[in-house]
């Protein structure tokens, strides 16, 4: 379009020009042409190069924004971590407490023991402080691990809770009205621990109250067949056995059952 208006351009001053005149405004006009050419050109260039820093650009911000994401979610990772440390730092400070108290816990556990046990009734009493001996050497042999003691321990206690789910007979020497006897004992958890003498001649019950064995008329079949029980030599049945409660004579106990 710019070519055919230089042309009208020229005609008209052709009109008026001589051919000297005419070549030299040939010749501009041609160079204009050429300038003008040359330009676009580098209008083009630059549009072009525009259109690719524009495109770059787009995506440098999308990097952008998607570094600002990942950081955001690295923070709260490293923020989560932290308050995971402070947290672990806490449980550290309070085991290392405890590790230091634990020797006396354990020592106060075992003390407890031996206090129930004296306060019991006297069922097994060699092979119970015996147990506990133990646990006591136990806990003061550096050799022994932490773990092994507490084992120890939890173990002594579980053995003392099963003798109140169990029944059982054993020979023990207890002493009556004041001379020691060997006699065949029966003890029905903690509900009821009672003798009977080898000739099955007497029996008795052991007296929470007054701490003492009591001699008990009328049952002396009954803790027979019990101890038969215990012992495996008869299939286990109800039992009527004499209990002994707080200010009253022995009484027949609801029928109890051998486990």
């Amino acid at each position: 379009m710019k070519r055919y208006v230089y042309i009208i351009s020229l005609l008209a001053v052709f009109a008026y020009a001589d051919n000297a005149d005419i070549d030299q405004i040939l010749e501009e006009n041609e160079d204009n042409i050429s300038l003008s050419e040359k330009s676009q050109e580098k209008v083009d260039g630059l549009s072009t190069e525009k259109d690719s820093l524009l495109a770059e650009w787009k995506v440098v911000v999308k990097q952008v924004e998607g570094l600002k994401i990942y950081n955001a979610q690295k923070q709260k990772q490293i923020e989560a971590q932290e308050a995971r440390l402070v947290t672990l730092a806490e449980q550290l400070t309070e085991i290392v407490k405890l590790e230091r108290d634990f020797p006396e816990l354990l020592l106060d556990a075992v003390d407890d023991l031996e206090r129930f046990v004296a306060l019991d009734s006297p069922f097994s009493l060699t092979e119970r402080y015996k147990r506990i001996n133990q646990i006591e050497a136990i806990l003061v042999d550096p050799k022994v691990t932490e773990s092994e003691r507490v084992r120890q321990v939890l173990e002594a206690y579980n053995i003392e809770r099963e003798y109140g789910r169990t029944i059982e007979t054993y020979e023990d020497a207890i002493v009556l009205d004041g001379e020691e006897k060997v006699v065949n004992i029966l003890r029905i958890g903690r509900l009821a621990l009672m003798y009977q003498l080898k000739d099955q001649s007497a029996a008795g019950i052991w007296d929470k109250q007054s701490k003492e064995w009591v001699e008990v008329s009328g049952y002396r079949l009954p803790i027979r067949d019990g101890i038969r029980m215990a012992n495996k030599t008869a299939p286990l049945d109800l039992l009527a056995i004499p209990v002994k409660f707080a200010d009253t004579t022995p009484t027949e106990s609801n029928s109890a059952e051998g486990e």
